[in-house]
């Protein structure tokens, strides 16, 4: 009886990790920068850090080093430092984060596609108020 009581403590609590993870999963791909970096790695095989900073308008050196750290660590970019002097260092998509590209590609073709509907309804919103 214990042991049963002890694998459903077990498998809920790994049910909530789950879900945490799950819900910083999303977080994260749903950040703006996050999806600006996937889809900027995504046009080319690798970047160097200076070649995203220049490509990605708007962010800092601050967040992209922040971003491009977390995205390393969720396993969607892999790193590549080269011993020499300047450093160089270059990023790439991993096999995961080319499949988080596709839905990237998705998610800005449709907004593509939609640009002129969601601006007039933006326009109808702004005249309703």
């Amino acid at each position: 009886m214990e042991t049963k009581s002890k694998t459903n403590e077990t498998a809920s609590s790994i049910d909530s990790k789950d879900r945490a993870l799950a819900r910083e999963m999303i977080d994260r791909i749903g950040d703006k920068w996050t999806l600006l970096i996937i889809a900027t790695l995504g046009e080319r095989e690798q970047m160097r850090f200076t070649e995203l900073l220049d490509g990605i308008e708007g962010i800092s050196q601050k967040m992209l080093t922040k971003t491009l750290r977390q995205l390393e660590r969720d396993g969607l970019l892999s790193r590549k430092v080269y011993p020499v002097i300047p450093p160089k260092v270059e990023y790439r998509l991993t096999p995961l984060g080319r499949s988080l590209l596709a839905l990237v590609t998705g998610i800005c073709t449709w907004v593509s596609s939609h640009l002129p509907e969601i601006e007039n309804a933006r326009r109808e919103f702004a005249l309703s108020e």
